[in-house]
């Protein structure tokens, strides 16, 4: 049977930053992953994204994992950061580069 929180946890331990996200960096699917993507290319950091749209089980999942109910979803040595609105904040108050430090 899969264990689809292990397999997040070991994506999160394989990965400094992944990014559960509608679609793909090049062809993100929703107004909030692109957001998403653009603000991560300002800050041109390295990540590995995760297209929830092609695995139910991931997309499921995820939010019940972080415990956070929306799409797309940043996390960071492990940790969730936040969604769209959070990353958006972030980016515009500077703080999101000391994540990245």
């Amino acid at each position: 049977m899969r264990d689809i929180h292990e397999e997040i946890s070991q994506l999160l331990r394989d990965h400094h930053i992944v990014l559960f996200m509608k679609g793909t960096p090049v062809f993100p699917q929703c107004g909030f992953s692109s957001q998403v993507v653009a603000i991560l290319k300002e800050y041109d950091v390295e990540y590995h994204p995760i297209n929830v749209l092609q695995d139910d089980e991931v997309r499921q999942g995820i939010k019940e994992f972080g415990n956070w109910p929306t799409i797309p979803q940043l996390y960071v040595d492990g940790q969730l950061i936040g969604g769209c609105d959070i990353i958006t904040s972030m980016h515009e108050n500077e703080e999101l580069s000391k994540v990245f430090s």
